[in-house]
């Protein structure tokens, strides 16, 4: 697994699971990390299956789900831009957070840890974020 930069986008992509989902969250994330601008042109659909070496066709099916979800727009004749609705973004961010403590909760929860121990091991690693 090696990593791409594409536009101010890094990509690391694993064969071993879907490209275009791949594409699609690390497009996300660099959304909602705001490594790529408000307004700003990203690869078009040929541009970026030529430097993932992929399929065009997953790239495309990654940019109409961002299109979907209203996190860029697509400009006849000019490529497609990141949206410049900054609570869009920060709705997605949210959205993304949520979806990373569910999965960190599922873990912990499968691993037989208790809501009361959850919140004790956060408590002791609060002081450690970032």
């Amino acid at each position: 697994m090696n990593e791409t930069t594409v536009g101010g986008m890094k990509f690391v992509l694993d064969l071993s699971q879907p490209l275009y989902e791949q594409v699609l969250a690390q497009v996300r994330s660099s959304i909602a990390k705001g490594e790529i601008a408000l307004g700003e042109k990203i690869p078009s659909v040929r541009e970026m299956a030529q430097a993932l070496k992929i399929n065009p066709n997953t790239v495309m099916r990654a940019y109409q789900e961002l299109e979907r979800d209203q996190l860029t727009e697509t400009r006849r004749g000019q490529g497609t831009f990141i949206t410049t609705d900054a609570d869009r973004v920060s709705s997605i961010r949210y959205r993304l957070a949520e979806e990373a403590v569910d999965e960190f909760l599922a873990k912990l929860s499968s691993l037989g840890f208790t809501t009361a121990e959850v919140a004790a091991i956060l408590r002791s690693k609060g002081g450690e974020a970032r």
